[in-house]
């Protein structure tokens, strides 16, 4: 049976790493997004998946969303909550705006997309979950008070709700990279860059191809013993920051 996978955040970066390793794998995948339409398309034409547009952070956008993979795809037997922003800044300085627009999207997101799987999952007897958290919602990052909050809220909810449906086939994981060579990174300054390059025991960034081994492994038949985990994909780097 061809089972589907859905990931938010996946025309670029890691997710767009994640669409192409399980649609090799097998999958009939969707890639979500929110606005970047060029990347969308190239996403759907390279990889052959399907996109579909919408805002994690409004619940009733993910529930059109789900609807619409469900009526072309199938019902969502995986789905990778991978979307993401910053709005970096210290917090004595942080504004509201920035504050509730990473929470909302980080990590609201993932009880909005997630509502909208968990109850055909458990019906079916099987689901795979997998939450794309971040090193610094393991270990904190300064100018980051708002992004570590919702990556360690992931943490969190990947625990509670594993704990809930390990009796019902569905498998409940989360993968925190460290610093993987995508557009959001490249942003940085290279000078701060050069320095965490430095931190980072391997001596380089990582790639997306990486996390989606991962997601690859956590997504497939043969995880069902592996729930509530946290993954740490960050060449060592959390074990000296």
């Amino acid at each position: 049976m061809q089972r589907v996978a859905m990931v938010t955040g996946g025309t670029r970066g890691i997710g767009r790493a994640i669409c192409e390793r399980l649609k090799a794998d097998g999958f009939k995948v969707a890639a979500g997004y929110s606005g970047n339409e060029e990347a969308a398309q190239a996403c759907a034409r390279e990889l052959g998946v399907m996109v579909v547009k919408g805002n994690v952070g409004q619940f009733d956008d993910c529930a059109r969303a789900v609807a619409s993979v469900e009526a072309e795809l199938g019902p969502v037997d995986v789905l990778v909550n991978n979307a993401g922003i910053t709005r970096d800044g210290f917090f004595h300085k942080m504004t509201p705006q920035q504050w509730y627009e990473v929470i909302r999207v980080n990590m609201d997101s993932v009880f909005n997309m997630t509502r909208q799987v968990i109850e055909g999952m458990r019906e079916r007897g099987y689901g795979r979950i997998v939450n794309i958290s971040s090193i610094n919602g393991q270990k904190g990052q300064v100018g980051q008070t708002n992004y570590s909050a919702a990556k360690a809220g992931m943490i969190g909810f990947t625990k509670a709700l594993a704990l809930e449906n390990a009796k019902k086939g569905i498998t409940v994981n989360c993968i925190a990279p460290g610093y993987i060579d995508t557009e959001m990174v490249a942003s940085v300054p290279q000078n701060v860059l050069d320095q965490i390059i430095g931190q980072i025991p391997v001596g380089r960034l990582g790639r997306g191809d990486e996390i989606a081994d991962m997601v690859s492994f956590l997504a497939g038949e043969r995880a069902g013993y592996v729930t509530g985990a946290t993954l740490s994909l960050n060449g060592g780097q959390y074990m000296v920051g």
